[in-house]
């Protein structure tokens, strides 16, 4: 085992060993990353909490040995590596099923306050529980902790970080562990690996300022029992959240349910987007074309590089209809709102989807304008055009247009004729004249009812 609890001439040789292939399997921390670390013949690299390897980390991991089998693990995987197994170019399995008797987290965001700090804490101990308050200050720490025995004088508190010496953060750590003390006044050293059952209360200030794995892999401190837990993330009284802060802040608090970390992933991902799969940069072209186009891309892109087929997507149903189809700005002035029911109008596909989204829509907005009924005759059309099997629709006042994938021309042109219609022929489509003063719309359902 390798950490900065082993001495130093023990380090050197368990190095010696590791590179002349005597150790069979070693465990350690980012020491295991180090320049003078050398494998003889590795072959598996297990990455447990994998949150806290960036991407650094990774480059000097793969610098190791090119060919090697790796197994990541952690509740929240960074979006990077999560996104890698989004697109299949590392397989994902989920475990989901929470321990026995475990409940999930109560979780409250609100700003800091010397009341709700002390009736937090003293909820706890009146219960024979234990808390940790986390401010992740080092140079403030000891007024953290002097604040926390002001307000509650009955606890008794200790302090713990990464600055302090080996043996004293140890001993405070086995000391809390034992019940010997009530308070942890700690950093976000205690983000992963802590299992203490009695420790229920966390009090997390400045929340605003840390990440969305760093707060969920945090609240996953407490509630490690059977045993309700209470997770207060604090901000700063009187200064507004930036809207990345308010995002993850509300992420953290609508995924409370036990096993939400793949959702915690994600949401995490949909904020800081994912990076480029090779090199360090943690930048990408995701927000320019959107997540799910970008991920259909680069999919694609991956599948192509494996020299696997890719069958390419039936044409979509372009609808080109009379009248206005949109969502105006009078209606819905929010864009992000608005950009949600342009998805919503996207995802329907049956007629119980149609009846839901209009009485949301109802609910939120009022009464759907006539632009908003065009989204929804343009809908209309599309589920018939689709159960008909013709992907390719066009409705206009003159005319309606279809393409079709697999039926044979001869046999559309039949059914059209069979159903009362007279179409004009043409290359690669049928083109039905729309008589004068009657709606295409209509029309061309009549028309994709005589082809199904």
């Amino acid at each position: 085992m390798l950490s900065r609890f082993v001495g130093k001439a023990e380090q050197t040789k368990i190095v010696d060993a590791t590179t002349g292939g005597e150790v069979d399997i070693l465990i350690g921390t980012h020491r295991i990353l180090s320049k003078d670390i050398a494998f003889a013949d590795l072959g598996l690299l297990v990455v447990d909490e994998e949150q806290r390897f960036g991407v650094g980390h990774k480059e000097r991991i793969k610098s190791m040995r090119k060919e090697v089998d790796v197994l990541t693990l952690s509740a929240t995987p960074i979006p990077r590596t999560l996104h890698l197994s989004l697109v299949g170019i590392r397989d994902l399995s989920v475990i989901e099923t929470p321990p026995e008797a475990r409940l999930p987290i109560l979780t409250r965001i609100a700003e800091d306050d010397d009341g709700l700090v002390r009736d937090a804490i003293n909820r706890e101990l009146d219960r024979g529980g234990q808390v940790f308050y986390v401010h992740n200050r080092v140079e403030t720490i000891e007024a953290a902790a002097e604040r926390v025995r002001r307000l509650v004088p009955r606890a008794k508190v200790a302090i713990g970080h990464g600055q302090m010496a080996e043996g004293m953060l140890e001993r405070v750590m086995l000391d809390y562990d034992a019940g010997r003390f009530d308070v942890l006044v700690c950093t976000t050293i205690i983000e992963s690996g802590l299992d203490i059952p009695n420790a229920n209360t966390i009090i997390i200030a400045r929340a605003d300022t840390l990440g969305l794995a760093q707060l969920y892999q945090l609240r996953g401190r407490v509630g490690r029992s059977d045993r309700r837990a209470h997770a207060y993330l604090l901000h700063r009284r009187g200064q507004p959240l930036s809207a990345v802060a308010r995002k993850r802040l509300h992420a953290i608090f609508s995924a409370s349910d036990l096993g939400a970390g793949y959702q915690i992933a994600l949401s995490d991902l949909e904020i800081r987007g994912a990076g480029n799969i090779l090199g360090a940069e943690q930048h990408g072209f995701m927000a320019a074309v959107g997540f799910e186009l970008y991920t259909r891309m680069l999919a694609e892109a991956v599948d192509a590089g494996r020299g696997r087929a890719i069958e390419p997507e039936p044409a979509g149903v372009r609808l080109d209809l009379p009248g206005s189809a949109y969502l105006p700005d009078d209606y819905i002035a929010d864009a992000g709102a608005k950009l949600e029911a342009y998805r919503r109008f996207a995802a329907i596909h049956s007629e119980a989807d149609v009846t839901a989204l209009r009485g949301e829509l109802r609910d939120r907005f009022g009464p759907p304008p006539e632009p908003v009924e065009g989204l929804f005759r343009a809908v209309g059309v599309r589920m018939a055009a689709e159960a008909a099997g013709v992907p390719d629709v066009r409705a206009e006042p003159g005319r309606i247009t279809l393409k079709w994938p697999r039926y044979d021309r001869a046999v559309v042109v039949r059914a059209l004729t069979l159903a009362g219609f007279r179409p004009a022929a043409a290359s690669n489509q049928v083109r039905i004249p729309v008589p004068p003063g009657r709606d295409p719309v209509e029309t061309a359902l009549k028309v994709l009812a005589a082809l199904s």
